[in-house]
């Protein structure tokens, strides 16, 4: 299946001396086969699982120098291992934090060799390590399928094309934009895990793959116990669970448990950001230029990191979502928004990991909320979600008039369109928030 992270992998293979590259992401999101997939670009491909043959975490035991460690893994592969012929591989490094350690003497002792490092629970093998060699390693984040990989995955390729070149002046026509609507509909049903998009791919059986969905749900319950020397496992769990019951809202630590410490919440909440299992997005004052200048620490919404694990957390049936009008669906667990959030932050550059902000405002009779505050280019874009085709935009047209912005943008299930100062941005297309030469 076609994914975003392919382009970005291809571009770092042009390079003349690559920086060994960390492939970041939470588990079951892709990370290997995407690297199978960049590795036919190679004459070799060297492929090592730290986890799967740990007796070969042995050649990164001594002086970590590439040359030695490169002429074991050979070896060991029965694969030649030559700079700017040899992709090399190294899987599941968390298990072997020598072996991330050894990632920084490759950039600089064999220069030209393309290295790429990957593992479910990377992140804490990193924060181990004292330093891996400042401007010697280069990251790239993965995240589940977005929609349009979606797409294109189930065969609707040209749909996606046609999604992608309507713009305000010239919506798609009604039959493509419902059509939209309905793929929109699945997609955040089962959400962006390859294994269950490749399952719906295939069949088309919508039970089957919320079956396989539950069986990753509990892989990623049972990773919690890899955890519990960070946080108890108790705690994970509850967090974990809270994230979607509280989706939408401000998240409130005393609503996880009111007999623990919000301080021990806030971990466990930075724990599951850090396996890529959830992502934050910050209270921001928008008052200009960077927005993260302005942030509150203690305000910030939390979303699961995929709209299948989500729903299924809270109990959805299956039967309900099916029958529910599409309104009705998309507000079903503030579905809208967990979407709009992944979509987001899938979008942003793959280099680090996404910075999303929100704004509100408490105050006697005038309570109001934007539900995200990019920005574009040089100046601050208000976006509002709703899960249905109407509304009164009373909170974005608010904040426009306290900030002096003339243009922001609704995301909703209805077509492209454009009033005076407001976008109207079809839920499906959110992605091309960024774009530029639509959003202007």
């Amino acid at each position: 299946m076609k994914r975003l992270i392919d382009e970005e992998l291809a571009k770092w293979t042009s390079e003349q001396t690559p920086k060994p590259l960390l492939l970041r992401g939470a588990r079951q999101v892709g990370k290997t086969y995407a690297v199978r997939k960049l590795a036919k670009r190679f004459r070799h491909f060297a492929e090592v699982n730290l986890d799967e043959t740990p007796e070969a975490a042995a050649f990164f035991e001594g002086p970590l120098s590439a040359q030695p460690i490169a002429e074991k893994l050979s070896a060991y592969t029965h694969t030649p291992i030559v700079p700017g012929k040899t992709l090399l591989f190294l899987d599941e490094t968390q298990t072997c934090p020598r072996a991330l350690a050894a990632l920084r003497y490759f950039k600089e002792q064999m220069s030209g060799l393309h290295v790429i490092a990957a593992g479910s629970l990377l992140e804490f093998a990193l924060e181990e390590i004292p330093s891996l060699g400042v401007g010697r390693l280069t990251s790239r984040f993965m995240y589940p399928m977005t929609f349009t990989e979606f797409l294109c995955g189930i065969g609707e390729e040209p749909l996606v094309q046609m999604m992608d070149s309507a713009d305000f002046s010239h919506p798609l026509d009604e039959p493509f934009h419902r059509r939209l609507i309905a793929h929109l509909r699945t997609y955040m049903t089962i959400g962006g895990m390859p294994e269950i998009v490749s399952r719906y791919a295939s069949s088309h059986d919508l039970l089957s793959a919320m079956d396989t969905l539950d069986d990753l749900l509990l892989v990623f319950q049972d990773d919690f116990a890899k955890y519990r020397r960070r946080v108890p496992l108790a705690r994970l769990a509850e967090t974990f669970r809270s994230v979607a019951l509280q989706s939408g809202g401000k998240f409130v630590c005393a609503r996880v448990s009111r007999e623990t410490k919000s301080t021990a919440i806030r971990d466990a909440l930075e724990l599951l950001v850090k396996a890529g299992l959830a992502l934050k997005v910050r209270h921001t004052s928008a008052n200009g230029i960077p927005l993260g200048a302005e942030i509150d620490e203690t305000a910030f919404k939390a979303f699961l990191a995929d709209t299948g694990l989500h729903q299924r957390l809270l109990g959805l049936d299956l039967k309900e979502l099916v029958s529910l009008d599409d309104v009705s669906f998309a507000n079903k667990g503030s579905l809208a928004e967990v979407y709009a959030a992944l979509q987001i932050a899938s979008h942003t550059s793959m280099r680090h990991r996404p910075e999303l902000y929100y704004w509100h405002r408490e105050a006697l009779n005038a309570t109001a909320e934007v539900d995200f505050v990019l920005q574009h280019g040089d100046r601050i874009l208000p976006v509002e979600v709703k899960s249905g085709v109407r509304g009164s935009m009373k909170s974005l047209r608010l904040f426009m008039a306290e900030k002096h912005i003339d243009a922001g943008v609704r995301v909703s299930l209805e077509n492209f369109a454009a009033l005076p100062d407001v976008r109207i941005l079809p839920l499906y297309a959110i992605h091309r928030i960024t774009d530029g030469n639509l959003i202007q």
